[in-house]
């Protein structure tokens, strides 16, 4: 594979930068542009060429004397600014201008020519940020003496040249850029190797947070030293991707920082102080990161308020430590003090960053070095110290060992034993799932009761038992019976009666309280009684489960005896129970229909139901609520006229428009009889009334066709209420509806009255 040639020559320059073998030429000192720089706020007229109006740029009272091309006074809002300087002459073979960096876009006028742009400006001037590069302004023959035009400009907090502007011969001009960067990317590589070397303790530790957050410290500190160097566009010419990866480690530099103070400091911390500290700037860094990825605000204006919040962290973490130094150890405090001048330098690069300070290369990297330095020693004697710590502690081990070997022998056995015992119980346990799973899926407590009597011997096998159902004459009727062969068991008096009947069927007499002392006072029987929850009138003991004592301590399978496993059956009747109850409350329901069989709507069950729940939401959540009370006129003489087959497909047919006249949302009941009601959540007596009106004016013009009979159309009155326009009580909404019917029908019928008149 090869190496592209720019590269090649980076790393030829690099190699003789540091050997000291460049030869002297490459070693000429570039001409700084201090002096002579002159600035006018706004953008110059453009001509129909789209060149500046150079007449306009020659009169003197538009230009202002400045020290350097940077945020001069008067800026009032303004984001346009032009900037000149004469060019001074020099002895250059192939003559560049080189710019640290501009904020934000610039073109570059001589002779009346476009020589140079970065960004892009629309027909009003102005553009987006695009990245802060270096510059290299290559200069054509005879531009000495002559007047440089800079158009620039900016939204963001500065606006102009910032850094370093120098001329050079284009030959010096990658040493130059690789000399400014050679101390960011010495540290750079350092914190790199650092980083890798943290992870690799971490992973090795098991995730320790030491060197976890040693590690992204020295990572973000790593990649932002890179990203922030000018030799990083010597590797990927890609300006916003750099000034991006400078954002991202710029932003999370405070978050490692904090979590290794959170680490070091200890108890000598006060609780949650820097925890908060780094997780505010941990979202600071993910929310300006993702809103200038999507575009909602550039990248460049994310930095101002970190650089705020970075600043208000580094005060706080003063106030916080300054006054716990005494209480902290030697180490510590080196900690402390390393992140104080760390914290210095990057003050200070904020203040030059943003115009506080004249231009100056504040020396991050040094200050960031050091405090590396001073985690990774700290780090290292603790490791160590860690280490030695471990080898006395593998000693104390393995006496402890030596000593517990011998117990550990003694209950390798009994582990063996219970282990066997824990598959058995697994296995039984997968099988009641498996029972359970098939009790759910029943309809009704005989196809349940029929299951479980197919179930029951292989759930509680080896263990002899048998069990039984109540029936309907206070008795109990037996299922099933396993593990006695043909002859059956001798049971109590009080149990095994009526003897006369054929066997298997046989039935205990009395309650469940005679059933379970019959158990306790024969030889090896326990009953356990399986509750049912009905509807109607609570729990029942519907079922009894009756199992041989003798048999639990004969089979080997528990550990520990009956009491175990009598626990363990307990909680499976219970569970059989539970799910018995299920289906009974199903079926229950079931009997409970809330739909009126012969207009299809809800009936006056649900309606009384559901109008409880509706008044409650709309008190809680403030908002009206409705009623329509309807009555057909002159039913009974419809019935009387036509038949109540003919009354029947009447209300059908009614029930049908009043279906498709409400929304969604509203519930429409047969409240019994002609009688209808509807409710109306979230709508007022004004609106309640339109609908009513709406409704009377459909049914009147809807005839009834019967038998192919047309018997003419019907009429309704309706009574209308709403909370909270009628009543301050939503309970007394039926009541007023209600009278408002009465005043319909009183009226004339065929008509709508609502409370209050509107």
């Amino acid at each position: 594979m090869s190496i592209p040639a720019h590269f090649l020559k980076i790393l030829i320059i690099l190699f003789g930068a540091l050997c000291g073998l460049a030869p002297a030429a490459l070693l000429a000192a570039p001409q700084p542009l201090t002096a002579g720089w002159e600035y006018r706020w706004g953008d110059l007229p453009l001509t129909v060429e789209g060149t500046p109006d150079w007449a306009l740029a020659q009169q003197p009272e538009q230009w202002h004397a400045i020290d350097f091309p940077s945020n001069p006074s008067g800026r009032n809002g303004q984001d346009q600014v032009w900037y000149r300087v004469t060019l001074p002459a020099g002895d250059w073979q192939d003559p560049v201008l080189y710019i640290l960096s501009i904020d934000l876009i610039v073109q570059v006028w001589l002779d009346g020519e476009n020589i140079y742009q970065y960004g892009t400006f629309d027909k009003d001037g102005r553009g987006k940020f695009e990245g802060w590069p270096w510059h290299k302004i290559t200069l054509p023959e005879g531009y000495e003496n002559k007047t440089l035009y800079f158009r620039v400009f900016s939204d963001y907090t500065d606006i102009g040249l910032w850094g370093e502007v120098s001329l050079m011969d284009h030959s010096e001009l990658i040493l130059h850029i690789l000399n400014s960067s050679l101390e960011a990317l010495l540290v750079a590589g350092f914190s790199l190797l650092v980083a890798l070397l943290a992870l690799i303790l971490s992973l090795l530790q098991g995730g320790r947070k030491t060197f976890t957050s040693i590690a992204l410290f020295s990572l973000a500190s790593s990649v932002m030293l890179l990203s922030e160097s000018s030799a990083s566009q010597l590797l990927v010419p890609d300006a916003l991707m750099w000034d991006y990866l400078a954002a991202g480690s710029y932003f999370l530099l405070p978050v490692g920082l904090w979590l290794m103070l959170d680490q070091w400091l200890g108890s000598a911390r006060p609780p949650r102080a820097i925890s908060v500290i780094w997780k505010l700037h941990l979202v600071y860094a993910l929310g300006a990161l993702s809103l200038a990825l999507t575009g909602v605000i550039g990248l460049s204006f994310t930095f101002p308020p970190f650089d705020a919040l970075f600043l208000l962290s580094l005060f706080s973490m003063a106030l916080i430590t300054a006054p716990r130094m005494h209480l902290m150890t030697t180490e510590q405090q080196v900690l402390v003090l390393a992140c104080g001048v760390f914290g210095a330098l990057l003050v200070a690069d904020m203040a030059v960053a943003h115009g506080f300070m004249p231009w100056v290369q504040v020396p991050v990297g040094l200050g960031l070095l050091v405090f590396i330095l001073a985690v990774v020693i700290i780090s290292l004697r603790h490791y160590g110290m860690t280490q030695r710590a471990l080898q006395e502690l593998t000693v104390t081990l393995e006496h402890q060992v030596a000593e517990r070997t011998e117990k550990t022998e003694k209950l390798l056995q009994r582990e063996q034993t219970r282990a066997e015992v824990l598959a058995f119980e697994n296995q039984k346990s997968r099988f009641f799932a498996e029972v359970v799973s098939e009790l759910q899926a029943c309809v009704s407590l005989d196809q349940a009761f029929q299951r479980l009597a197919e179930d029951m011997p292989s759930l509680c096998s080896p263990i002899k038992g048998m069990i039984y159902r109540r029936t309907a004459f206070g008795g109990y009727e037996r299922l099933a019976l396993w593990g006695y062969g043909d002859s059956l068991p001798d049971l109590p008096p009080a149990i095994e009666t009526l003897s006369h009947m054929p066997p298997p069927v046989h039935l205990l007499a009395g309650s469940i309280e005679e059933a379970e002392a019959a158990c306790k006072n024969s030889r090896g029987l326990v009953c356990f009684s399986i509750n049912v929850e009905f509807m109607g009138h609570g729990p029942a003991p519907e079922c009894l489960l009756l199992v041989d004592v003798d048999s639990i301590n004969s089979s080997g399978k528990t550990e520990g005896g009956a009491a175990r496993l009598m626990a363990s059956i307990n909680l499976v009747v219970e569970r059989i129970g539970v799910t018995l109850s299920g289906i009974s409350l199903k079926e229950d329901l079931r009997r409970f229909s809330y739909e009126d069989a012969l207009t299809g709507l809800k009936n006056r069950r649900y309606f009384d139901q559901l109008f409880e729940h509706e008044a409650t939401v709309a008190l809680r959540k403030e908002l009206p609520l409705s009623l329509l009370l309807v009555d057909i006129d002159h039913f009974k003489q419809f019935n009387d006229t036509h038949g109540h087959e003919a009354g029947d497909a009447a209300l059908k047919a009614f029930a049908a428009i009043l279906e498709s006249r409400f929304r969604g949302s509203d519930v429409v009941c047969r409240y019994g009889g002609e009688e209808f009601v509807v409710i109306l959540p979230a709508s007022d007596i004004a609106g309640a009334r339109e609908r009513a009106e709406q409704l009377r004016e459909a049914v009147r013009k809807e005839t009834v066709i019967f038998e192919g009979k047309d018997l003419g159309s019907l009429t309704i009155s309706i009574g209308a209420a709403s909370w909270p326009g009628s009543t301050n009580n939503p309970e007394k909404l039926l009541k007023l509806a209600d009278e408002m019917l009465y005043k319909a029908k009183a009226g004339g019928r065929n008509k709508v009255e609502a409370f209050p008149d509107i």
